[in-house]
Order: C-alpha cells, then structure tokens, then sequence
C-alpha cells in the first residue's frame, strides 16, 4: 500500500484520478454558499422553544420575517424635511423585493435628534444574502439626497447583513492563509520550488472536500454556515500542510539511504504513514463527536471538519507523494539530498534542549506543569456567555452605529420584541403576567386566530443585550406557570437565549466524550495505558494555560465584551484534537527508537529527530488559524487567537520541554503494561543524535 503512490507507473494513475475527480468537485465546490444557513434559528433543534414558536405563529405572521430597523439622526436635530424624506423612505422601502407590511413610522424621538423607522423583511431560501440584498437597496434609498441626515439599519436584518459582509472576506481568508503557509515553508524547505508541492495539494483537497460537504448539505440535510467554511479552509490549509511537512522529512531522510526515489518514497510512507494516519484519524473523530451536539451549527461542523481532515489526509498519502516522485530530487534545490552522500554531524537546537532537561526531568518537568497552571488561572475571567450583536465585530460596521444611537434616542427595545403564544382562552392572563415583568415596557392586545392568540411584548433594552435575555428567561418563567395556557416565548431574544442553553449543554455532554475517545485512541496506537493518560493530562493543561492567557488578552488587550457561548467546546475539542497531534508525532517516534535504545535514550533522540518538523508543523497550523483575524468577527479573532496561542504552546513547551521531561522521569513505565515495559535502559541518557535527514548514511 506504501508503495502504490510512488510507483513508477501508479503515480501517473494517482495523478490522473485525482484530476478526474477535481475538475467536477471544482463546480460542486463553488455552490457551497448556496446551501448556507447563517441564520441564528435554523442552528437550534427542532424542539427548542423558540423554535417551535416560530412553527405556532405562521398563522399570525407573513412567513419567517426579521426586523431592518433604520435610523436616521441630525445631532442639532432634525427638520422637517428630514421628516419629509423618511415618510418618503418608507414608502419607497416597500417596493423592495422582500419587505412585507407596512413600515412602523416614522418616529422622532422625544430629543427631537433622530427618526426611527421598522421595516419587516423576509427571509427567503437565501438566507443571510437575501437579507443583505434587502439592506443594501434600503441604504441606497436612504442615503439618496440626504443632505446631511444620518442613515442606518440595524436591528436583526442589520446584523445578518454587516455579518455576511464580514464572512464574505473568507475569500481574503483563503489567500492570507495561503501565504502564511508558503513563507513558513519557504523558511522551513529553503528552497523556492519545494513549498509549491504541498501548496497545491491542500488546494486540491480543499476544493474536493468542498464539493464533499456541498453533496452533503444539499442532500443529507448537513447544516452548514459561513463559520464552517472558514473553519474548514483554516483547518484543510494547516492540517494537511503538517503532514506534507512529517513525510518530506521522512522522505528526504530516506533518499539519502536509497538512491531510487520510487523506493525512497515509499519507505517514507512505510515509515511515517502510521503516524500520519493515527494523528489524522484522532482529528477526525474528535471532530465527528461535535455530532452529539444539539445546535444544529456546532452538529454541521463536526462532519464538515472531519471531511476536510479526511481529504487533507487522503490527498497528502497519495497525491502528494505522487507530485513528489514525479519532479524528482530537483523539487529540493538548491539542496538537493544526494543518496549516499555523508554529512557531517550537526547538534541540534532540540539536541541541547533534550540534553538540559535530561540532568533534572523531575524538576523541569514539575515546574513547567504549575507555570501552565498559573496560567491556565486566566481561565477564570473568561467571559464566554455570549456577544449581542454589536458585540460581535472587531470593528464598528453600520449595524453596530445604528444601534449605539437607537439606544441614545429611542427604547433600546423598540421594533424588535419577543412574540408569545399561547391558547386562545388564556390570552388575557398571559398579557397580564407578561406586563409585570420587569424589563418589559408594553404588551399588545392578543391576536386570536381559532384556538391560539399571540401577544407581542417590548423590550426596555437591547434584545442581544444579557439584560433583556434574563428578562425573557423570567417572562418564560412566568407564563409557563399559568395553567393550561401552553404559553411560548420566542423573538431574537429568545432565539439568542436557547442558542446559549443548547452552547452550555453541549460543552458538559462532549467535552468527557472528546477525552475517553482520545484516551482510548491512544492506548490502541500505543498498546499502553500510562502513556495516553499522561499524554491526555499534558494536553488538558495546554488548553486550561491556553484559555486562561487568551481570556486575560480578550479582556485587557483586544477589549473584547466576551466571546460566544461555543467557543470553549471549539477551542477545546480543535486544540486537544491538534495537540494529541503533535504527541503522536513525537511519541510514535520515541516508541520507535525505544526498540533499540530504551525510553530514556529513545526520548531525547525522538525529540531530536522530530522537534525541526514538528515545530514547523506547529508554526504552519497556528499561522492559518491566526489568519482569522482577518475577518472582521469576534468570534473568528478569538477562536484563531486561542487554537494559534495554544498550538505554538503545546509545540514549544509541552511537547518539547513538558513531555520529554515526563518520558526521561517515568522511563519505561510509559509503555506499561506492553511488551516495551520490560526493556530495561542500558545506554547513557544524553543525546548524540543529529538533526532529520543529516545523520551519517554510506
């Protein structure tokens, strides 16, 4: 199997498949966005609350509608005319394709500085672009001979708008990422034409498991959103790349020894392949478990992921070696590894590093595990109960201005309020208990259709604000005690609220199932159980020190109003997910060695042999996630910040100083209680081992 992509003749076939299958997934891949869903309520179950009120008031509303509330502002105050202009607005606002109704206004505010207008927009089968569409007409109208008047929107449709404007950047996203990847492997290979190889196959696998997760959406009922798609791109770019980087190594060592490349290949393969595959399949089924989510968002990005994982990897163990093969020893220039060729040893960086911690690993070891600790302290100041939706960017788009001067001049809560529903004969009681709920500023007579009635009720403050989501939870409270009533609350409010709930439960389910599923992935690989149990401890504490020093950046450096409810589930199951990664590369090669040198020799020359690449690796898959700061989004800078912050970590400290500390302290009690348990060291434990691809060979 090793040898099929390398050989003399399989090597065009893997190519030419591999073209054949590219040229229609280029078209599938490109529909992509078609089959989005960005939108808040179709990431919740189907049995969330306001999910089913949105079911139960059909009958009361023209189809699923969102709120474009438009502000217009003078600061020295309004005129007339510009009364003038706003009437005329909203009457030009219906003749846009997807406003429905009559627009609520205009209203001055009592300051007599700004004018508030609602119009209701409906949200067609293109989602969050329909809604954009339907802003961006509204802004043209608006800002159309306005003579120095302010115009906005904001409200829900506001927010869905500026939101697509800052993921359609993932286009930017990809470029960026790209290049993070060729500078680091220009500054890694050395060479101009080397970094070329592995750019083109993650391109490929890109495209492919796009078309993949396409086939899926539109199909299978795969949820899919435009944090997916970044995600995704991120993800493919850095995992793939790694394991280009594991088998060029391995590759380049063994066209040294063989002076067939063919052969050399495809003992590259032999060799690293089980690793690559193991790091891989621990990805992808970590990703897999987000399937045991119940928001729809969190459960379409577990496959998606997992299917970009899968891809990345099929494409690196086939195609890769197969472009390889084919350009030959010059791909390497201008150091091209000459088979036979005697180089004189080199100490490597992470020789001296292994030989420092081997005088005192108990102590190094010890040490580094409670500056993790103090640092993982941070964790406790993370602020992860969600943004309301001016929160959300990194910058202040239209969206996020209208709402800081809706809040100066109008009822923060006014044109976006939470609809209740409830049977016909209890209608008069749930109005009267909505009105004395404190945060609720007006309730609407009942509408009665047959059995059911709808009372809408306003908000004192702004609808993603925690204030107005505790006051939907006691409104909930409130109405759900009436008797027989089978009252519902449901509105933007309510759909943030179980967005948060379905977060929170999420997080306690999954989490202890990533860990045992791990756990067990490790004792199978390694046919141990001391050594996936202290690799599992190492990695938990890289992410508690990774949480803890981003939430300490997110609060006092980006000034940051706190992250989505999500973002500890992704942060953890990606940054344990990718930092097993690393233990696997270093741990198979130390179990490697240890057949020959015992665990503590084994240590330090696996830490040699792997830290060049591993590091690399390190550096390419927290440069692509970095790359998300790109987009305007919060939740982007934050989760790009904590994965690329955790993964350098786990790379620099834990793999390198923290695990080598622990194997040279625990020794062959690692590998208990398999047959390398009873190998007992015999040689010194100081390294003499050179750097990848450079030992002695003749």
């Amino acid at each position: 199997m090793a040898s099929l992509p390398s050989g003399r003749v399989a090597k065009w076939i893997v190519v030419a498949v591999w073209l054949v299958v590219l040229i229609p997934a280029g078209a599938l891949a490109g529909k992509l966005s078609d089959v989005q869903q960005n939108d808040n309520s179709a990431w919740l179950p189907s049995s969330s609350e306001s999910t089913e009120v949105v079911d139960r008031a059909a009958a009361f509303q023209t189809g699923d509608t969102l709120p474009a509330i438009v502000i217009y502002d003078r600061p020295e105050g309004v005129t007339p005319a510009d009364m003038d202009k706003a009437k005329a607005d909203a009457q030009a606002f219906k003749g846009i394709t997807n406003v429905v109704g009559e627009p609520q206004g205009p209203v001055m505010s009592q300051d007599g500085k700004a004018i508030q207008t609602v119009v209701q927009v409906f949200k067609d089968k293109s989602g969050w672009d329909g809604l954009g569409k339907v802003v961006d007409s509204m802004t043209d109208i608006g800002t159309a001979d306005a003579d120095g008047l302010g115009f906005h929107v904001t409200g829900a449709a506001g927010y869905a708008s500026d939101s697509i404007k800052g993921f359609s950047s993932g286009g930017s996203l990809t470029m960026i990422t790209g290049l993070v990847v060729i500078v680091i492997l220009l500054f890694t290979y050395r060479s101009p034409f080397l970094p070329l190889v592995p750019l083109i196959t993650v391109g490929g696998a890109l495209v492919a498991a796009e078309a993949v997760i396409y086939l899926l959406a539109k199909n299978a009922g795969l949820t899919v959103n435009n944090q997916t798609s970044f995600i995704l791109t991120v993800l493919v770019f850095g995992a793939a790349t790694d394991y280009a980087l594991l088998l060029t190594s391995r590759y380049r060592e063994e066209l040294l020894r063989h002076e067939d490349r063919h052969d050399a290949m495809a003992e590259a393969l032999h060799r690293s392949g089980p690793a690559i595959i193991a790091s891989a399949a621990t990805v992808a089924i970590s990703l897999m478990l987000l399937m045991l989510a119940s928001l729809n968002s969190t459960k379409g990005m577990g496959p998606a992921s997992a299917i970009g994982i899968v891809v990345g990897l099929l494409a690196m163990i086939t195609l890769f070696p197969a472009l390889m093969v084919i350009f030959g020893r010059w791909v390497f220039w201008p150091v091209k590894p000459a088979y036979g060729s005697t180089v004189a040893a080199k100490v490597s960086v992470w020789t001296r590093i292994g030989n420092r911690i081997s005088g005192r690993p108990r102590l190094v070891w010890i040490s580094t595990a409670l500056v993790l600790g103090v640092m993982a302290l941070g964790a406790l100041g993370l602020k992860a109960d969600g943004l309301s939706n001016s929160d959300q960017f990194t910058n202040k788009p239209q969206m996020a201005v209208g709402e800081e001067l809706r809040a100066a001049h109008f009822p923060s809560g006014s044109g976006d309020p939470i609809y209740v529903v409830a049977h016909a004969g209890a209608a008069e009681q749930v109005r009267t208990a909505l009105a004395d709920v404190p945060g609720i500023v007006d309730v609407s007579p009942p509408v009665v259709k047959g059995d059911e009635a709808m009372v809408v009720a306003q908000l004192a403050d702004d609808p993603t604000s925690k204030s107005s989501l505790r006051t939907v939870e006691q409104a909930r409270d409130v109405v759900h005690k009436i008797p027989s009533a089978d009252a519902q609350i449901g509105g933007s409010s309510a759909v943030l609220l179980d967005t948060q709930a379905a977060a929170a439960r999420d997080s306690k389910v999954i989490i202890p199932i990533v860990l045992v599923v791990v756990l067990l992935i490790l004792g199978l690989l390694l046919r141990a159980i001391v050594a996936p149990l202290l690799l599992m401890a190492t990695v938990v504490l890289s992410f508690g020190a990774a949480i803890g020093v981003s939430s300490l950046v997110f609060n006092h450096v980006f000034g940051f109003a706190g992250a989505e409810s999500s973002f500890p589930l992704l942060t953890f199951v990606f940054l344990v997910a990718l930092g097993i990664d690393y233990n696997i590369f270093l741990v198979t090669r130390v179990r490697e060695d240890t057949v020959r040198h015992g665990t503590r020799r084994a240590a330090l020359t696996g830490l040699t042999a792997t830290g060049g690449v591993i590091t690399s690796a390190g550096l390419v898959l927290a440069g692509t996630f970095a790359a998300m700061a790109s987009l305007p989004l919060v939740f982007a800078a934050e989760l790009g910040f904590a994965v690329a912050f955790g993964v350098l970590l786990d790379t620099l400290i834990v793999r390198s100083v923290l695990v080598t500390a622990l194997t040279l302290d625990v020794g062959r009690w690692m590998w208990w209680p398999s047959k390398l348990f009873h190998r007992h060291d015999t040689e010194p434990e100081t390294a003499t081992a050179v750097e990848p691809g450079l030992e002695r060979v003749g």
